[in-house]
C-alpha cells in the first residue's frame, strides 16, 4: 500500500513584512515576521524570482542561503493572462491556488484566492489610484482587500508602503488563510504587477 500525502498542517501568521530587492538577473523577496510591537522582525522565508522566466515560478526558502525550500508557487501554464497558480509546501503538497480575474483587472487588478477552507477574491482597494497606476510610472501606494466570496468579511490584506523600493504590509484576519498562501499570493502581486 502507497502512502498518499497528506494535507501540510496550516501555519497561521497574523501579520508580516515583505520586501523586495533588486538585483541584475532577478527580484528578491524577503519574508519578516512582525515584532510585538509592530516593526519588522527577523526572516522567517527569501525568495528570488528570474527575470524574464519563460514559466512563471517562485520558490521560498527558509534561509538565505536556499538550502531548504519550505513553500513555492508556480503557474500552470507558460505565458497565459489569466494563469492559475498552484501553492505547494516544501515536499510539493498542495496548500491552495490563485488566479488573476483577467476581464476585471483591466481597471482594477483582482484575484481569486483558494485554500483549505478558503475561497476569496481580492481587488486594488482604490479604483483611482489602480487607473493611475497604468499609466504613471510612480511609486504609488496600493493596497488589495481579499474578501470571502461568501460572507463579504476581509480575510487578507497587503498594503504597499509609499518607497521607492517595493515593501508591503501583510494582515491576515482569518486563521483558514495559511501563512504560505497568504506570502506567495502577496509576493505575486508585487511580481505580477511589475509586468
Amino acid at each position: 500500500m502507497t502512502d498518499s500525502p497528506q494535507a501540510p498542517a496550516a501555519q497561521f501568521l497574523d501579520r508580516f513584512f515583505i520586501r523586495q530587492k533588486l538585483t541584475m538577473m532577478v527580484n528578491r523577496y524577503e519574508i519578516r515576521a512582525a515584532s510585538a510591537d509592530g516593526t519588522e522582525g527577523a526572516v522567517i522565508a527569501v525568495a528570488q524570482q528570474k527575470r524574464m522566466a519563460f514559466k512563471e515560478q517562485v520558490t521560498f526558502y527558509s534561509d538565505e542561503a536556499r538550502t531548504r525550500p519550505v513553500f513555492s508557487f508556480r503557474a500552470r501554464q507558460a505565458l497565459d493572462l489569466a494563469a492559475v497558480y498552484d501553492v505547494t509546501d516544501g515536499a510539493g503538497v498542495p496548500l491552495g491556488t490563485f488566479q488573476k480575474d483577467f476581464a476585471a483587472s483591466m481597471l482594477r487588478s483582482s484575484f481569486h484566492l483558494s485554500g483549505a477552507g478558503v475561497d476569496a477574491y481580492g481587488r486594488e482597494r482604490n479604483q483611482v489610484v489602480a487607473i493611475l497606476r497604468r499609466f504613471v510610472e510612480l511609486p504609488f501606494s496600493f493596497h488589495f482587500d481579499f474578501t470571502d466570496k461568501q460572507t463579504g468579511a476581509v480575510i487578507m490584506t497587503s498594503e504597499r508602503q509609499f518607497s521607492l523600493r517595493d515593501r508591503y504590509a501583510v494582515t491576515v484576519t482569518d486563521h483558514r488563510v495559511d501563512f504560505r498562501l497568504a506570502a506567495a499570493m502577496a509576493v505575486a502581486l508585487d511580481a505580477l504587477l511589475a509586468r
